[in-house]
């Protein structure tokens, strides 16, 4: 069977992959923990629960538009209103079967072959994988020596004519950096400047620890709103990651064109899901504000586990639920005469010896360093830092 160059250039999600190896791992009975998804282990919000029963008990198993339901994408006008003082419109929402199908969307009505995409590196697995699907060109600016967050001069100087877009995820997948006012500002002040639309991933944005806060880019240059494609959804601030919730707001006209994207693509999302996410917007904030404080202290609980570790060093994340961690200096040593090579070979040796998963680093385009995610519960996470500190200690 003929496959296309398309395929052959698409790289699997290494994030699901560590899942499923951990995953079969498991079926054989081996302890494993895996740090690899980025999933709340909290249930869904008893709110979602109930409008998902209550739509079923109604009969609302059939089509909805394509677009989302009315009730669902008038309650994200209400929260983006409500929450960062931002006015939408119903036909400036799309409800999409969670925030990855959004993302594809919204760079599949903005990227033509040859285009190009700024993309702050560590990056979420998926954001160069889309463009390349699309035949954009990633351009890929580094952050690991500035905070991770973005340095406005590389930025301005990585802008050329086929600039389109860039991507912007603050609270950071995979560092768990929160962007500051400064640098959001000026990050859209280039995008006015040089016409280049803002896809900016807010998926975490109630996910924020200490000091930090998280700036919704339309509230400190509100110019940027006919540029601007915002992306968020109900996955992990409450905990409804199965239900495959995410929504778009953006001007009319990119909406209305990535509706029809959708059209065709996936048509509408689950009914029912609608339903339970339309729950969670109207009666779940006591819920996340619970699992945020739990969140919270999970964070300060691996920090501090981790300080205790030979060879390895980290930034405190300020937000999301992950800790970018630098295993550069391992690499060269050995773990049972298996000699670690690279940040892949680090995670494997880890998953095979200790049964820990983690993220190799190369997968968010910054080799030598790994992920793990702290969305697991107190338990697991003691016990999993427990034995990364041993297979660490083992390294000769």
């Amino acid at each position: 069977m003929h496959i296309s160059e398309r395929a052959r250039r698409m790289e699997p999600s290494a994030t699901l992959a560590v899942v499923a190896k951990a995953k079969a791992l498991k079926r054989e009975g081996k302890p494993v923990i895996s740090f690899g998804a980025g999933e709340p282990d909290f249930q869904s919000p008893a709110s979602a629960l109930e409008y998902a029963h209550t739509a079923m008990e109604k009969g609302q198993t059939h089509y909805t538009p394509a677009s989302g339901i009315p009730e669902l994408k008038e309650e994200v006008c209400n929260y983006y209103k409500s929450h960062f003082n931002l006015s939408y419109e119903s036909n400036q929402v799309l409800i999409g079967a969670g925030a990855k199908p959004l993302l594809y969307e919204a760079l599949g009505c903005t990227v033509d072959p040859g285009d190009e995409v700024l993309v702050f590196t560590p990056a979420w697995v998926s954001y160069v994988e889309q463009i390349r699907l699309f035949e954009g060109k990633a351009v890929l600016i580094d952050t690991s020596d500035t905070g991770f967050v973005p340095d406005l001069e590389r930025v301005r100087k990585a802008i050329t004519s086929k600039t389109r877009c860039m991507m912007i995820n603050s609270p950071n997948n995979p560092t768990g950096a929160v962007y500051d006012e400064k640098t959001l500002k000026g990050l859209a002040d280039l995008a006015i400047k040089h016409n280049i639309v803002i896809i900016y991933d807010e998926i975490y944005e109630r996910l924020v620890y200490g000091e930090a806060k998280h700036h919704q880019i339309l509230n400190l240059c509100p110019e940027a709103k006919d540029l601007t494609i915002i992306i968020n959804g109900v996955s992990k601030a409450f905990a409804m990651t199965g239900w495959r919730i995410g929504y778009a707001l953006g001007p009319a006209e990119i909406i209305a064109k990535m509706g029809s994207f959708q059209g065709h693509l996936t048509s509408n999302a689950c009914s029912i899901a609608q339903w339970a996410a339309l729950g969670a917007l109207r009666g779940a904030e006591k819920d996340v504000q619970a699992m945020h404080g739990e969140f919270s202290k999970r964070r300060d609980l691996i920090i501090s586990l981790l300080k205790d570790m030979p060879l390895i060093s980290f930034q405190e994340p300020r937000g999301a639920f992950y800790v970018w961690i630098d295993v550069k200096n391992t690499l060269g040593k050995k773990h049972d005469n298996r000699t670690i090579t690279d940040d892949g070979s680090f995670c494997t040796a880890l998953l095979e010896s200790k049964y820990v998963a983690g993220v190799p680093g190369a997968a968010f385009m910054v080799p030598g360093n790994m992920r793990v995610s702290y969305s697991n519960s107190s338990e697991e996470i003691r016990d999993g830092m427990k034995r990364l500190k041993e297979f660490l200690e083992e390294l000769k």
